[in-house]
């Protein structure tokens, strides 16, 4: 799926021929903290097959590997509003070295963008301050989340009422998956609070008449420091590279048996990869849910002042906020 806290391997090189990817080719996946102590390769399909069709025979191998620093960063826009119920919506500027990075995840970027922008022309004032959070590092294993939550005193995360992230939400062969708050479907469940913000983009989905379906809180993207840390969170997805069920192909079209994403990580992934329809009513869902949050006057955990339920008297539509 995404970039990870944990060692992950994409399985992209084995052998079977899959639209859009190389399947026989090098791969390289994410390797998180704690990075091991030996150095790892990767070999393509043929020198593999041809290694595995071996018998009694040593390989040996030779790595010669340098380690080069790069300097990232985070970007953070504050508006105005309660400070200690902090909504922080976010997603990753990043993408990885061979990918062109524009579902994963120009498209996250641009919906939070997006929604920072209508929230300034609108004129509202949120009643909690909405941090707009651009991530750095995802890719090489959530280096910019998890740095700014290592930076928070334990009073900095008790005000920080929710955490939203947004990433890859235009794949081209899309499920629309929303984060599992309450642990229904996957049987782990998010922080206290989660299961409202869940909450919030079924409600909101059911009134658009649009399906979705549950996906599990497995620490693959940036709410990952936070959900370890205490904090509410949720957010959409709309696949990467695992493939398309029959099932999932029957409620939201599509085509059964490829990815959800087929240039996932790849240089394909281009403006021309992005499914513009669902990239459109997903930015609205990350717009209403950063509105309703911001908006509210419950907690959204629902153990301070407040009742929890998250409920605000607005509406948002297109461009345009409605009372």
């Amino acid at each position: 799926m995404k970039g990870t806290s944990r060692p992950q391997w994409r399985p992209s090189n084995q052998g079977n021929v899959v639209p859009g990817e190389d399947r026989l080719g090098l791969f390289g996946g994410t390797l998180g903290a704690p990075q091991p102590a030996i150095p790892v390769v990767s070999t393509s399909f043929d020198n593999g097959a041809e290694l595995a069709a071996l018998q009694n025979v040593a390989v040996h191998l030779a790595v010669s590997a340098t380690i080069t620093e790069t300097a990232s960063f985070n970007i953070l826009a504050d508006t105005a509003g309660r400070a200690d119920r902090t909504v922080l919506v976010g997603a990753h500027l990043d993408s990885v070295p061979g990918g062109a990075g524009i579902n994963d995840n120009g498209t996250g970027t641009a919906s939070i963008l997006e929604t920072a922008i209508q929230l300034k022309a609108s004129g509202q004032a949120p009643t909690n301050r909405v941090r707009f959070a651009f991530w750095g590092g995802e890719e090489a294993g959530l280096i910019g989340s998890d740095y700014y939550v290592s930076q928070l005193t334990a009073r900095q995360i008790k005000e920080h009422a929710v955490n939203l992230n947004f990433d890859m939400v235009g794949s081209p062969n899309f499920v629309r998956y929303v984060y599992d708050g309450d642990g229904s479907a996957f049987g782990e469940k998010g922080p206290n609070g989660s299961a409202l913000v869940e909450k919030v983009f079924l409600d909101y989905f059911k009134s658009q008449n649009l399906p979705v379906a549950a996906t599990a809180f497995d620490g693959r993207s940036d709410y990952f420091g936070f959900i370890n840390n205490g904090i509410p969170a949720g957010g959409l997805f709309t696949g990467a590279e695992d493939l398309k069920t029959a099932q999932e192909a029957a409620v939201f079209g599509g085509t059964a048996g490829v990815a959800h994403d087929a240039c996932y990580h790849q240089a394909c992934d281009t403006i021309a990869n992005v499914n513009t329809a669902v990239l459109e009513q997903m930015a609205d869902a990350i717009a209403h849910s950063t509105l309703t949050f911001a908006m509210t006057t419950s907690a959204v955990n629902g153990t301070t002042k407040g009742n929890g339920t998250g409920n605000v008297d607005l509406e948002y539509k297109g461009n345009k906020l409605l009372k």
